[in-house]
């Protein structure tokens, strides 16, 4: 059970601080309110549950194939953020409803956040951190879905707390207010990207 505790450790660890992904999930909740923002962080958490399964599998092999996609992994991060800060800084902007039509946009914000945290440097620096730095013992198929469960259920846990507090205030904000989150998030987006992208060798 101990590894359960491990991997929401580890969830956590790489979900709580602010970035790219947060600024997604924030920007979601206050466009089409909790259920689009958990869809997001339920995307982000299956991307980190997949690096989690890397370190199940083990360091060493784990850490050869991570490292030698490491670069190419980058460049589609960095990309891909270029694309949604644009996207995001030119987006409609309108008074949040819980309406019908979102309910047809959350596979697509779980598959995007998805994809986006699977491809984020930051994401790939932070696990390149755990590879280096956490001594995990999995053996066995009971273990190794120990560990990976902990970690989706961090990371998750994460995203389900921030989506329900940025639910509690969007209903006060005005469509002012609503367009300079999405200029600030479109730009910090935009930004992490060219940050990501500039440090490709």
């Amino acid at each position: 059970m101990y590894l359960i505790f491990k991997g929401i450790g580890v969830g956590l660890s790489i979900a709580a601080p602010v970035g790219v992904i947060g600024f997604l999930c924030i920007q979601q909740t206050l466009r089409g309110g909790i259920r689009l923002g958990v869809a997001s962080g339920l995307g982000a958490a299956t991307a980190d549950m997949m690096y989690g399964v890397l370190v199940a599998l083990g360091l060493k092999v784990s850490q050869s194939v991570f490292f030698g996609y490491k670069a190419q992994l980058t460049f589609l991060g960095g990309m891909f953020l270029c694309y949604i800060g644009i996207r995001k800084f030119f987006s409609k902007v309108t008074i949040p409803h819980d309406s019908g039509p979102i309910n047809n946009g959350l596979l697509h914000a779980y598959v995007v956040t998805f994809f986006l945290t699977l491809t984020n440097p930051a994401t790939i620096l932070d696990f390149t951190a755990l590879f280096t730095g956490l001594s995990i013992d999995v053996y066995g198929y009971f273990e190794a879905f120990n560990f990976i469960s902990g970690v989706f259920l961090g990371s998750a846990l994460w995203w389900l707390m921030l989506c329900f507090v940025v639910d509690l205030f969007r209903k006060k904000l005005s469509i002012k207010v609503l367009r300079y989150i999405n200029y600030i998030a479109g730009v910090s987006i935009f930004f992490f990207g060219v940050y990501a992208l500039s440090g490709l060798r």
